[in-house]
């Protein structure tokens, strides 16, 4: 699958990477995989900070590719990857680039070079940088309220129109910002919402979709939002978003991915909500939360 502009919208989903025993849990990952393609989104990023990328080793993170891959060739739909890259060197980012050249892969998800907080014109030159080297297609990552710098919209502006970076995902955390960036950005441009709290709020303001990683639970919920919201049927987008609107702020009551590990282990999606450190598994405080909203949300289905 090729040109990743022409997918990167609807609904992507920053997957969980399980694991059990201090170890990639292979036969966990086929079954999210399966699962996953089989519901309503519309691609897969691999190795984020949902994924718990930045613990991953090399061969781990090329074995989670194969493995999602190779399980998606053998079902019946084949969804668009991204490949979740971060790190405050452009220099090292550009050999993990290199070395991620020949995996099965449609595109990377850039993150902001954290701790080191440069300048606007550093931020340029970094991403010209890796956009120039790179094999595939970037989307970058705002967030800066995890790496300590924003891309201004004058910066991102200057960014898109470079022909090897694609889009964003946008957690910048000012609406204000959001919507002047989708209202001047280029037409191929493409914007996705990373604030799963303000998923309904950022389509009605136009972003091309989400990567929201609520999604791991009431998957077609969260799909028949985007649907709703791109036929511009308002009112019914808010009626499904209200469906799942907790689920965003219970999955992130305590840090990510811990709690969604959690659910997807509860309902036996995975086989341990393992996580490595410094995450730590989530307090028997959420937990029971958790149980109980599973147990509700499994009442009201019923």
């Amino acid at each position: 699958m090729t040109g990743l502009e022409d997918h990167l919208h609807g609904l992507w989903l920053p997957l969980v990477t399980p694991f059990q025993g201090g170890a990639l849990d292979e036969r966990s990952l086929r079954r999210l995989t399966r699962h996953y393609s089989a519901q309503g989104i519309d691609g897969f990023i691999l190795g984020a900070t949902s994924g718990e990328g930045m613990t991953l080793r090399e061969a781990e993170l090329e074995r989670l590719v194969a493995i999602v891959r190779d399980e998606m060739a053998a079902g019946r739909r084949t969804l668009p990857i991204c490949l979740g890259l971060s790190g405050a060197d452009t220099a090292r980012l550009k050999d993990r680039l290199d070395e991620t050249a020949d995996w099965p892969i449609d595109g990377y998800l850039i993150a902001s070079p954290y701790y080191v907080r440069p300048s606007q014109r550093g931020l340029l030159a970094h991403f010209e940088t890796l956009a120039d080297h790179a094999a595939w297609p970037i989307a970058l990552y705002n967030i800066p309220y995890r790496t300590s710098v924003n891309i201004t919209n004058q910066t991102m502006l200057r960014l898109a129109e470079h022909p090897n970076i694609v889009g964003l995902k946008d957690c910048g955390a000012s609406r204000e910002q959001s919507i002047a960036l989708l209202r001047d950005r280029p037409k191929k441009f493409r914007v996705l919402t990373g604030e799963d709290a303000n998923y309904f709020e950022a389509l009605v303001d136009g972003a091309d979709g989400g990567i929201v990683l609520s999604a791991h639970v009431e998957t077609a919920t969260f799909a028949a939002v985007y649907a709703e919201a791109k036929r511009g049927n308002h009112d019914a987008a808010l009626a499904r978003w209200h469906e799942v609107a907790d689920l965003t702020r219970l999955l992130f009551a305590e840090p990510s991915p811990a709690p969604a590990k959690y659910w997807l282990w509860r309902c036996g999606l995975i086989d341990s909500p393992e996580v490595r450190l410094p995450m730590v598994e989530v307090s028997s405080e959420l937990a029971a939360a958790i149980d109980r909203e599973i147990e509700r949300r499994t009442k009201v289905a019923a």
